[in-house]
């Protein structure tokens, strides 16, 4: 009896050890934008042919992307590159690369070029998706990750892209809050699914939908279900449930030329090596009135008003320099510069400084030459979320981008495919 009571807790040990062994080893990695090195900047992932578009492609379409990013050095790096497969919420999904993948998994980053007549030195490098070593044969979320020297674990960046099979259509409108307690600074996107040809044995589950602002995951709306379903169609009519503060426009500032001062600038030198710009003073805006006026909904684009041939390679960096005054400093949290341009992350790469001197906060940035949307964000320690309200203000009437992404999975299914996809804009009513 004692030896069948000890080879029975044997074989449980053995059992709880194979179990914890396996859940160590599934454990999911979440891909986010990322950013691991310095020397990376200017990364951009969009369809060829517009810099401010969604990185969006449908399946089986000539539609391609490029992802393009510079590294400040002087000689070329073994970078490579490839695409993993990721479920709703980012983490990877359990199909094999060679399911859903054509051609190979990892590719060296082949297209490359040195910088030409720039005071700070770099080397552009750039990848179209799909080609004819990699494209993806399913639907769903991807990251594209590049890494050094044939080592995933060394990675150099994350850039999230979708591939959508489009089975839904989706209807939708940005319009006020219904029920808005703070006076009208809420915009409220009510929207339907409209189900063409995919069969739903339990709609409430077997669709997932992700609502986006401005392409911002930080504050994204997850897990919605719908509030009526009929016929073949799901709708997501809420008052509370699918609301975002209506913001502020973003602010600007043009640095598309080295010989003179852009909008919003107020000082280009040149003190060498490097050239230095500072933006104009900013102030706090959560007490002002709503200014409407035209920008890109924080993006931002490479170009430049000098005489350059290639934008890519000659369009050179300058150390940028914001300054937000402040009559004290906020505790218990930081001040960050936010947008594109940061990779829509509020981290330490772009975390303001208090300076007691001349009461405000500073940072300084390495950009390249273009044109940047920005806005100044609090993050409250510990929080995921950036806030724009209480420095930038928010009113209803803001014009902002929506993205609504619709995912299904039936009972069968082994991933989340992406069958809907729209962007709505809040000015078209």
């Amino acid at each position: 009896m004692n030896r069948n009571i000890a080879l029975f807790f044997t074989i449980l040990n053995v059992i709880l050890t194979l179990n914890s062994g396996a859940s160590k080893k599934t454990d999911p990695f979440y891909y986010q934008n990322a950013v691991y090195r310095e020397e990376i900047k200017s990364v951009q992932l969009y369809r060829i042919g517009n810099e401010l578009s969604n990185p969006v492609i449908e399946l089986g379409t000539d539609t391609k992307l490029v992802l393009k990013f510079d590294e400040l050095a002087e000689d070329v790096k073994n970078f490579t590159y490839t695409l993993i497969h990721c479920d709703v919420n980012w983490n990877e999904s359990y199909i094999q690369q060679n399911e859903y993948l054509t051609g190979f998994p990892d590719n060296p980053v082949k297209d490359y070029a040195m910088s030409f007549n720039t005071t700070v030195k770099f080397v552009n490098y750039q990848v179209q998706i799909p080609n004819d070593d990699c494209a993806p044969k399913y639907s769903g979320n991807y990251a594209l990750v590049v890494f050094e020297e044939n080592n995933r674990e060394n990675l150099v960046l994350i850039q999230r892209f979708y591939v959508v099979e489009p089975s839904v259509k989706i209807e939708g409108l940005v319009k006020k809050a219904t029920f808005d307690p703070f006076n009208g600074e809420n915009q409220e996107v009510d929207f339907k699914v409209i189900n063409q040809q995919l069969k739903l044995l339990n709609p409430r589950d077997d669709i997932k939908v992700v609502l986006m602002q401005n392409r911002r995951w930080d504050n994204a709306i997850l897990n919605l279900k719908p509030s009526f379903i009929r016929d073949n169609v799901l709708d997501y009519d809420y008052n509370k449930e699918n609301v975002f503060p209506g913001g502020n426009e973003f602010r600007y500032f043009d640095i598309r030329t080295r010989r003179y001062n852009g909008e919003n600038i107020e000082d280009i030198k040149f003190i060498r090596p490097y050239y230095h710009v500072t933006v104009l003073p900013d102030a706090i805006r959560s007490n002002k009135k709503y200014s409407p006026y035209k920008e890109m909904n924080g993006n931002f684009v490479i170009e430049s008003q000098d005489r350059v041939t290639d934008l890519d390679t000659e369009c050179d960096y300058m150390f940028v320099h914001f300054y937000l005054p402040m009559q004290s400093q906020l505790v218990g949290g930081s001040v960050n510069v936010f947008g594109a341009l940061t990779g829509w992350n509020a981290n330490k790469t772009n975390e303001m400084k208090w300076n007691f001197t001349s009461a405000g906060y500073e940072l300084s940035l390495l950009l390249k030459q273009g044109y940047y949307n920005y806005q100044y964000v609090y993050v409250p320690e510990g929080a995921k979320k950036a806030d724009s309200v209480n420095l930038e203000g928010t009113h209803y009437m803001t014009e902002n981008d929506y993205q609504i992404f619709a995912y299904y999975r039936d009972q069968a299914g082994r991933f989340d495919r992406l069958v809907g996809f729209t962007n709505l804009n809040s000015a078209i009513r």
